[in-house]
């Protein structure tokens, strides 16, 4: 949907799951749109250089995540809250549930 403004599918990839979940790894996002890891990292690095993006170390993960410095983040992020808007039921969704860590055993539903 925005591929032709960011120039490719995984740069929109990358910042929809982002802007879904304020934050994601090479990996995690990879999987979830079941896309070439090596193009995901790519956009990570591109979107880092760039300025939009920051990352942190967590353990032998890099997290990234928005850059607050970055002068059009408010614009960004409305656009791709409006993209979101078009995606699937489905992919919405799964874009929103997070669940990082492991239920606990004999929690109700």
């Amino acid at each position: 949907m925005l591929e032709p403004l960011l120039g490719s599918k995984s740069s929109e990839r990358v910042l929809i799951f982002i802007q879904a979940r304020d934050q994601g790894y090479a990996t995690e996002i990879a999987r979830f749109f079941e896309a070439d890891l090596y193009a995901i990292q790519k956009q990570l690095d591109k979107l880092e250089f760039g300025g939009v993006l920051v990352s942190r170390k967590v353990g032998r993960t890099r997290i990234f995540t928005f850059n607050p410095r970055y002068p059009f983040l408010k614009e960004l992020k409305n656009l791709l809250e409006k993209a979101i808007l078009f995606y699937p039921a489905e992919v919405k969704e799964r874009l929103i549930m997070n669940r990082r860590r492991p239920r606990r055993s004999h929690k109700p539903l």
